[in-house]
């Protein structure tokens, strides 16, 4: 079956990507063989992260830059990630209305992604999904984040591009960057530039930048937008697209892909070995005296996780 819908995506089926996408965000236990067969596909679109607090207005400016890049002949693909639900699970907000203008567009694809309690901005099967329309053959990719704010740090490990969108009255701008986004975005975006506070803002983020050592050498410029204007839009794209020619000029995109790849192993890793020992625990089939005695205090939880670890394949060295 997997293989079947994966041919049919190859055709252009939007309905068998689809298909795929809902297997990927259920995390089934076909997903490592839909990625076994597009892993060869991968590696020509690009991938932009968007991300800021709340109320930042990343939906409009995401809506005015499919626009553009339609106007450019691209294809694009969009996941936005959006509060859970608690009454079904999924998206909460679902962008497929706000980005409605986009709907019938052939060449637009988006997905409204529930981020089902993940706290760094992203859902577990975002990498996934990106996957999935790199290898469906989109040009440029989206991804707009939750807008949790101070936490949304996954989206540069997914991202060839992120974008750091801000507003002048907000109050997490300086936070945030205190948070250690600044040190992710390779653009900032002060969005609702027509409000007081928006040079201020401006200045003070480019003389953070001014003594930030750059080490990849692309020192991040400071954009000032209006998107629902759709001011600024044009000179937004463009700085992506001069930051995309940097990357692959220098071999940075290389790497950063390699690297993302990396540390995507390493959190699967992490998730999938949390999740066995966790069911081992709950079902009670193994460490079931170790863990009353760390309830009891009379073991160590630092004692018990390495007993644990060693018990379980001599992991811990």
């Amino acid at each position: 079956m997997p293989v079947e819908l994966v041919e049919k995506m190859l055709t252009g089926d939007q309905r068998a990507l689809a298909r795929l996408v809902s297997a990927v965000e259920r995390q089934s236990a076909e997903v490592p063989e839909i990625m076994q067969h597009v892993t060869p596909l991968l590696g020509r679109a690009y991938c932009v992260g968007i991300t800021g607090p709340p109320g930042a207005g990343k939906s409009t400016l995401t809506d005015r830059l499919i626009a553009h890049a339609r106007q450019q002949g691209e294809t694009v693909g969009i996941i936005a990630v959006d509060p859970t639900s608690p009454f079904s699970g999924g998206a909460i907000l679902g962008d497929r209305i706000r980005m409605q203008q986009h709907y019938l567009d052939a060449g637009v694809y988006i997905r409204s992604m529930a981020s089902r309690g993940h706290h760094g901005g992203l859902s577990h099967a975002a990498k996934g999904v990106i996957k999935l329309l790199d290898a469906f053959g989109k040009d440029l990719i989206l991804v707009e984040t939750v807008g949790v704010g101070q936490t949304e740090l996954d989206v540069v490990a997914a991202a060839d591009t992120t974008v750091l969108i801000l507003v002048p009255e907000s109050g997490d701008a300086i936070q945030t960057i205190k948070a250690g986004i600044m040190e992710i975005a390779d653009l900032f975006v002060i969005n609702k530039a027509d409000r007081d506070g928006a040079e201020r803002l401006q200045r003070d983020l480019q003389m953070m930048l001014h003594v930030r050592h750059a080490s990849d050498g692309w020192c991040p410029p400071v954009l000032s937008t209006q998107a629902h204007q759709d001011l600024g839009i044009v000179e937004l794209y463009e700085a992506i697209t001069t930051h995309r020619r940097k990357l692959s000029e220098t071999g940075q995109l290389t790497t950063r892909r390699r690297q993302n790849r990396r540390q995507e192993l390493l959190d699967l890793l992490q998730q999938q070995l949390l999740a066995a020992l966790t069911a081992q625990f709950e079902n009670g089939e193994t460490h079931s005296g170790l863990l009353a005695q760390v309830e009891e205090g009379t073991v160590d939880p630092y004692t018990a996780v390495q007993q644990m670890l060693v018990e379980s394949g001599g992991l811990w060295r």
